[in-house]
């Protein structure tokens, strides 16, 4: 049994999905239900008993305590974050709660668990903490990737707030042995994102004759890494990756959001020819968000040469899969545009003139 906390979020999903058909093993799913977690994403689980899913938020002491001492797992894996960079500029306090308060609450619930376990159970424990890129800061077109040596510079309140969460777990094993492992990745897509990130609003907003809002300029460089090849790393991290050391995860994709945008409306054009021409019409430029880090690129070497992982899927491939999910899962995509995500486009876009 292992323990897996945002579980019914976009990663955290489609890791117990990956999870359980590739290795069986039962879950116990701790998900607080915020906007971002949806139970449809884990639709094809209900009635399959080993998922068993808790709502709860993780800086409930109490409640973690209760699923440590009846479910004993033997490992955890820690996805839940507020994770949007928009949002944290709108609303810092909540990602410091969850991603702080909620990383050193589990922290301490999974040390007072770990400390009481007998042998062989203790030494197999594992703690795998679920990061970004983002605190490493900002590169310039010339500077070599991220390698997990370089020194934390978050720029935003969210990539502060994961560069906290960071040391308190570095700081746990360090201090009281606790063995836990880290993993910093980077931009993830694939299905079951939420359509407020840069793939998924565009694919939503294409569809509905939306804009396509780009913020400055569009040639912000991120690394793009396919959500499947995300799981199956963290996987061989739990598996086999050294206590306490961190892993960059990366798809070896660096690409300028713009690129990506015009990739999105070419396979757009393909699959849903729109009558009124092409989508690439709706591509509109909009005031740059605050402090935007101009390039993210992860030296993903360390957990091929140690571990043996490397993405099977390219950009290419994995987005035309990403996008075929969404024109097939068009419903999954209505039901999480409520009126409080169309509340918050409109209060994230307002005021950004095109320019």
């Amino acid at each position: 049994m292992i323990l897996v906390t945002g579980g019914a979020g976009f990663i955290g999903a489609n890791f117990v999905l990956d999870w359980l058909r590739a290795t069986g093993e039962p879950v116990v799913n701790v998900d607080a239900l915020t906007y971002a977690g949806n139970r449809e994403n884990l639709a094809s689980l209900e009635g399959d008993a080993r998922h068993v899913f808790v709502r709860g938020d993780i800086c409930d002491r109490d409640l973690l305590d209760r699923l440590f001492a009846e479910h004993k797992p033997r490992a955890i894996v820690h996805f839940a974050a507020e994770s949007h960079v928009d949002r944290s500029i709108h609303g810092p306090g909540t990602f410091v709660q969850t991603n702080v308060i909620g990383t050193f609450t589990l922290l301490e619930a999974a040390r007072g668990y770990w400390s009481g376990l007998a042998e062989p159970d203790k030494g197999a424990f594992r703690s795998l903490h679920v990061s970004t890129d983002e605190v490493y800061g900002s590169l310039g077109a010339t500077d070599p990737a991220f390698a997990e040596n370089r020194a934390y510079e978050p720029n935003s309140p969210y990539s502060a707030s994961k560069a906290a969460s960071d040391h308190l777990v570095r700081a746990w094993h360090h201090t009281y042995g606790l063995p836990v492992l880290t993993t910093n990745c980077s931009n993830n897509y694939g299905p079951y994102q939420f359509p407020e990130k840069l793939i998924p609003l565009m694919i939503a907003n294409a569809l509905a004759g939306k804009p396509l809002p780009i913020y400055g300029d569009g040639m912000n460089v991120r690394d793009w890494l396919y959500v499947g090849d995300h799981c199956a790393a963290i996987r061989r991290v739990l598996q086999a990756g050294r206590v306490g050391e961190t892993y960059n995860v990366g798809g070896w994709n660096e690409k300028p959001n713009l690129d990506i945008v015009h990739t999105l409306v070419a396979l757009l054009d393909e699959m849903v020819p729109d009558s009124q021409g092409s989508y690439a019409r709706l591509i509109t430029y909009v005031k740059d968000r605050p402090g935007h880090d101009r390039r993210y690129a992860i030296d993903a070497r360390k957990i091929e040469r140690e571990l043996g992982w490397r993405p099977a899927e390219t950009f290419e491939t994995g987005i035309r899969r990403t996008v075929q999910w969404y024109l097939a899962n068009r419903e999954w995509t209505a039901h999480v545009q409520s009126g409080a995500y169309r509340e918050w486009i409109d209060r994230n876009y307002a005021g950004r003139a095109a320019g």
